[in-house]
């Protein structure tokens, strides 16, 4: 495994992203399982799966779903979310870059808010296609550049250290021009819709940072990464707060909306 590969498998180790996943956007798997149709008789591989929201969905719906991550601990996870809602899953451990299945191998490929975190997107997506039948579907759900987690990734960026060379940004998979060139001329019926999910169960902003200071890989790496000088972590401190600030909705509680961008295709025949 490549060092930008080891570094990845840590990252989404720290913290607590099972959790996150499960308390804050587990209906985004609901989500996505829907929109790309599957059920009974369909054999589904989702993507840097995480904890399997996105796979347990479509396995309530009746498919067979092979479920792959690159981080052994989020699957371990997943086994036992799995195991709570009484459906049965394969487990994959997997770089999404370089998937261990065969071609044409899925009736249907998905994502959900993770193969955006791939560093190399064209290499994901061809991957991504190349397990697919033809006219198979795909499916993913990511964040959108202009959206609040994407406004968070670039709050954080002047902090965290530069990118590998080669890696691309995880929010451009919420860019619908973005993963049209990446497709190509390889799929049809491509649909792509913004859609937002609101967030109520923060009570202030500094609650939200926290919470992600503690349970978010991501934000974790970024945080370890400048904690020997305490004047940035405090300005980090203050622009997390302040970006939940800003899109805040007014109401009692923090209320904001997270924007993602819903994709579905069909692979060329």
């Amino acid at each position: 495994m490549g060092d930008i590969k080891t570094k990845h498998r840590k990252m989404w180790a720290l913290g607590d992203y099972p959790a996150l996943a499960s308390e804050i956007i587990w209906d985004l798997g609901g989500v996505l399982a829907r929109a790309t149709g599957v059920g009974s008789g369909d054999r589904v591989l989702d993507i840097a799966a995480g904890s399997g929201n996105a796979a347990i969905a479509a396995a309530r719906a009746g498919a067979t779903v092979v479920v792959s991550d690159l981080t052994p601990e989020l699957l371990e996870a997943g086994r036992k979310q799995a195991a709570r809602h009484n459906v049965t899953l394969k487990w994959q451990e997997a770089d999404a870059e370089a998937l261990p299945f065969a071609d044409a191998e899925f009736d249907a490929v998905i994502s959900c808010v993770g193969i955006m975190f791939a560093p190399h997107h064209q290499a994901a997506t061809d991957e991504m296609l190349r397990v697919c039948r033809p006219g198979g579907t795909i499916g993913v759900l990511n964040w959108t550049p202009e959206g609040f987690i994407g406004q968070m990734f670039a709050t954080m960026r002047p902090y965290a250290p530069p990118p590998p060379p080669g890696a691309q940004p995880p929010p451009l998979w919420g860019d619908p021009d973005h993963v049209r060139a990446l497709l190509g001329d390889r799929v049809t019926d491509l649909q792509a819709h913004r859609q937002k999910i609101r967030i109520t169960g923060f009570e202030t902003p500094e609650a939200f940072r926290d919470y992600f200071k503690a349970r978010y890989g991501p934000t974790i790496a970024v945080y370890n990464h400048i904690a020997d000088d305490q004047d940035r972590v405090a300005a980090l401190d203050e622009a997390l707060a302040d970006l939940a600030r800003r899109n805040d909705q007014g109401t009692s509680n923090l209320t904001v909306d997270w924007e993602y961008l819903l994709l579905t295709a069909r692979r060329h025949p």
